[in-house]
């Protein structure tokens, strides 16, 4: 290849790659945390059947998968106005381009369908979710102070992983949270770590809104740890 050929033949051929290593980066970080020992003792990961524990293992990787889909997707994402064209293409490739690493590994029709039904489902499920993570936090917030621009902007851009945390917290622990509040915190900083990441690199590196959530998201968890 010389110098002046292009690294992909068209926009679709470099989406179907990105989207294949977004893909890939969230089933990474699924597993991180999956393998962390504070997870696995709070989750009480050894004490499960193998079927449970796939189950959780699962769980996690569709919700850093989902992440990803509802970041793309995030109104106030910062990019010029071709690139969000891009981007909201690139949000529906996620979950063919897992479901098509799953295939390379062997998995069977039936398990990869399985696959696809449960990304669809939390998809629709944490999409929803937003709304009312939304108006909580705008609650939360407004309850120590009058709201601001800055302030709304910061609840909006924390609604895709506070939205995806719950709901993955939720199926990890069956429903069954109360009394989990510090396997929700791990989940909601590993996500979060995630999120502000991936967004970083999207806006082309401007983080200084993104710090000022980051505060805000600590200061979240404080509140949670005051009211244990």
């Amino acid at each position: 290849m010389t110098t002046n050929e292009p690294a992909w033949e068209s926009l679709d051929q470099m989406a179907e790659a990105t989207a294949a290593g977004l893909a890939q980066a969230a089933a990474s970080v699924a597993f991180r945390l999956f393998r962390d020992k504070q997870f696995r003792r709070l989750a009480g990961i050894e004490r499960l059947s193998q079927a449970e524990q796939d189950r959780i293992f699962n769980e996690l990787v569709v919700a850093s998968l989902v992440l990803i889909m509802l970041l793309l997707e995030a109104p106030d994402l910062r990019v010029a106005g071709e690139f969000q064209d891009y981007l909201a293409g690139l949000n529906k490739r996620i979950p063919k381009a897992y479901v098509d690493h799953l295939e390379t590994l062997g998995v069977e029709a039936d398990h990869l369908r399985d696959w696809e039904k449960l990304i669809a489902m939390r998809y629709e499920e944490y999409a929803r979710d937003r709304h009312d993570v939304r108006a909580a936090a705008m609650q939360i917030e407004s309850s120590e102070k009058r709201l601001d621009l800055d302030d709304l902007a910061k609840i909006q851009m924390l609604v895709p992983v506070q939205a995806v945390a719950i709901g993955c917290h939720h199926h990890i622990c069956r429903g069954h949270t109360e009394g989990r509040d510090d396997l929700f915190k791990l989940t909601l900083r590993s996500l979060s770590m995630f999120y502000v990441e991936l967004r970083v690199r999207l806006e082309g590196g401007r983080i200084t809104p993104l710090t000022r959530a980051r505060v805000a998201l600590k200061r979240m968890l404080r509140r949670m740890g005051r009211r244990k």
